[in-house]
């Protein structure tokens, strides 16, 4: 989902809770890499790995100048011949240590391996994050959770896109007065005529 695709959604979903809590989570991201210097882990299930958030993240990041929004995709899966950026295992979650942020995006609850590893990664000191399920363990281990109820108006792919593009905007300084709509506007010509995104 590109820029203009995103705006055109936040005008649909306008007056709606989504805008609000979408941009509040993603603020809590930014400011917990950001605080941090950097450090984001990104796990799902094995059923369901992010990895199109990661690459949406990469490319805020970039986009932004917050080069901490990149994260570390970690997979249940990776093998030593994969490609670097998708080579991380489970056992990555097992060094995660204070001043890290680790963002689990699962559609419910998480089995209970991924779990274990994930409450020794907040007992280590890791700042967590849930994207997802609504009850459940992991939203009572994690210290900001955005719901995505079954049923919802938006699925979790979409409120995905939405948590990028927030996070990435939420980078850019406040700025006071008549300079505040011409950086907007030159933040979304930007937009339109980058790069299209990198495939994963």
């Amino acid at each position: 989902m590109d820029a203009v695709r995103v705006a055109l959604l936040r005008e649909v979903l306008a007056g709606t809770e989504w805008l609000g809590a979408t941009r509040h989570f993603a603020g809590t991201l930014r400011g917990s890499v950001v605080s941090h210097g950097g450090g984001l882990l990104l796990v799902g299930t094995p059923e369901y790995e992010p990895w199109h958030l990661a690459a949406h993240l990469v490319d805020e990041a970039a986009w932004s100048g917050t080069p901490e929004l990149a994260p570390t995709l970690v997979r249940h899966d990776a093998r030593a011949t994969d490609p670097a950026h998708l080579a991380v295992g489970l056992g990555r979650l097992e060094a995660a240590r204070r001043g890290e942020t680790l963002l689990v995006v699962a559609p419910g609850e998480p089995p209970a391996a991924l779990l274990e590893r994930v409450s020794d990664a907040r007992r280590a000191g890791a700042t967590l994050l849930s994207l997802g399920p609504e009850a459940g363990e992991l939203p009572a281990l994690a210290h900001e959770v955005l719901p995505v109820p079954d049923g919802s108006e938006l699925d979790l792919d979409t409120v995905q896109h939405l948590v990028s593009a927030a996070a990435g905007e939420n980078a850019l300084p406040a700025r006071r007065g008549r300079r505040r709509f011409r950086d907007r506007l030159s933040r979304l010509a930007d937009l339109l005529t980058a790069p299209p995104p990198t495939r994963w």
